[in-house]
């Protein structure tokens, strides 16, 4: 008994050696795929209609140069390896290469793409804070600084390649969950006739809104030099401004991905804010933000917590939070009751009504 005790230990500490080894080198898996996007391999494949060779790939490559087949092959054999790509054998005995569910969500400009999201969280810039991480919990602090000096909105404003890559970033996600949010909220836009995008970047968000609700006066609310690269929409007014100062007054005020990106103190500010812009009987502020749930094994569930660590990372003393996190903080701003609505991503809708 205690032999096959013996061998049952060895075996789980095999296990586990084996999968601290995947956790080690986890980031191996994104920057491959972050040299696929970044060389449209997904993108090749989908233009020629069908499955093609590893030299036609090679040969639709941008480069000034003859690309490297020996590195293109090992990379694309470990993707493959991780379904972003499928292999097949031709009857010649060729390996031709073709898209999988994944990689179409990694060409670029098609309506469904988080290609330039991939491409910003991957940037050398936002990986840096991760190596802060146990500096943060000896210290506190916020990571971002702790790497570069300044927060991620102070050199946004100043860098405008990284304003940039940050705007198509967010764009590019919105435009896949804004799809939902808009089909999934029909009544909830249905009633009101003014709203306000608080924090809402380059006016993505707002313009699917106005698209689908044309009855809706648009407001893009968020710093100056955001809105300033922002285009012209119907129905969509971009305003400049600070959050923590003042909003523009609507029957109601949307906020995705904003209250994550703040600790509860600003939160408080900013759902003040809110409140002192709609109505007092009639309006209300539609949130969308993750909701942990510990016990949770849905779909998106894993996401949420990681998504956690990317405010550890990336923002000012954000979070992402539970259920009663989300009451306490509401109530605190003056918003005693909320509504939860569930959708097939990682965000959830939360009403808050100041009544």
């Amino acid at each position: 008994m205690e032999e096959v005790d013996s061998m049952n230990d060895a075996e789980i500490m095999l296990q586990a050696q084996a999968e601290v080894y995947n956790y080690m080198f986890a980031f191996a898996d994104s920057m491959a795929i972050k040299c696929a996007v970044e060389l449209r391999i997904a993108d090749i494949i989908h233009s020629s209609g069908h499955q093609i060779l590893l030299s036609e790939i090679a040969n639709n490559i941008e480069s000034s140069s003859s690309p490297d087949i020996n590195y293109l092959s090992r990379i694309m054999r470990l993707l493959v390896r991780r379904k972003i790509f499928t292999a097949a054998t031709s009857k010649g005995g060729d390996t031709l290469y073709g898209l999988t569910p994944m990689s179409r969500w990694l060409l670029h400009d098609t309506e469904q793409s988080l290609a330039p999201m991939f491409l910003f969280q991957n940037n050398p810039i936002l990986i840096a804070p991760w190596h802060y991480f146990s500096n943060c919990v000896k210290e506190g602090g916020i990571a971002f600084k702790k790497a570069h000096g300044c927060e991620i909105f102070e050199m946004a404003s100043k860098d405008d390649e990284l304003n940039k890559i940050f705007n198509n970033g967010m764009k590019s996600v919105t435009r896949c969950i804004m799809k939902t949010i808009v089909k999934r909220y029909k009544d909830g836009f249905n009633s009101i006739t003014s709203l306000v995008d608080v924090g809402g970047g380059i006016g993505a968000a707002m313009t699917e809104i106005v698209k689908a609700y044309p009855h809706i006066k648009g407001i893009n609310f968020d710093l100056p030099h955001v809105v300033s690269t922002a285009q012209k929409y119907d129905g969509v007014e971009h305003v400049g401004g600070d959050m923590f100062e003042a909003i523009p007054p609507a029957d109601a005020v949307f906020m995705k991905w904003v209250m994550h990106d703040w600790g509860d103190e600003d939160c408080v500010k900013i759902l003040k804010n809110c409140r002192k812009v709609i109505p007092e009987k009639t309006g209300k502020v539609i949130i969308v933000d993750a909701v942990l749930k510990s016990e949770s094994e849905d779909l998106f569930d894993n996401i949420k917590f990681i998504l956690d660590m990317v405010m550890i990372a990336h923002s000012s003393g954000g979070k992402e939070r539970s259920e009663d996190e989300w009451n306490k903080l509401l109530k605190e701003a003056g918003f005693p009751r909320y509504n939860i609505i569930d959708i097939p991503s990682w965000p959830s809708i939360i009403e808050a009504y100041p009544q």
